[in-house]
């Protein structure tokens, strides 16, 4: 008689659980998916050039009247994040990240170049079981040609 191993799942440690967020946010800015940032982030406050966004409808808005999407559906772009660094207080269920961003872009016209660069500097809780966002704060400290992917440049 064989007997098969179990498999268990391990829990997902924190650490990696909260970089996944870090990159989903990335996949779902470059997908053009506003209403997947709104899901991910609608425990947050996000602050970036302009006056800061809270919670699901706002967030969502925020990114559909700033981000230009292109014909494919997307901006066109590739967040690459970098240099990241996780803090994270397990028996208080909080934890604090920080990182580097940088945005690439192109287009049929527009050959790929960097046109953005920055820092992420993030908050984390976690509830029921799993971490999501509470703050994300972005500061944009070098600026390319970012007239096709800002409506508005902030």
């Amino acid at each position: 008689m064989s007997i098969a191993p179990r498999l268990t799942a391990d829990p997902v440690p924190s650490h990696r659980a909260i970089e996944n967020l870090i990159a989903r946010y990335a996949e779902l800015v470059d997908d053009g998916d506003f209403a997947g940032l709104g899901d991910l982030l609608a425990d947050a406050t996000f602050t970036g050039g302009g006056e800061p966004a809270s919670g699901r409808e706002a967030i969502e808005r925020m990114f559909r009247e700033t981000v230009i999407v292109h014909a494919d559906g997307t901006p066109r772009t590739q967040h690459v994040t970098t240099n990241l660094a996780i803090e994270v207080d397990e028996e208080a269920g909080t934890a604090v990240a920080r990182s580097y961003v940088t945005v690439l872009q192109a287009l049929p016209d527009l050959p790929l170049q960097p046109i953005a660069g920055g820092r992420y500097h993030d908050r984390f809780e976690r509830g029921e079981g799993r971490w999501h966002f509470v703050e994300r704060r972005v500061r944009i400290t070098l600026v390319g040609d970012v007239s096709r992917h800002l409506r508005r440049a902030g």
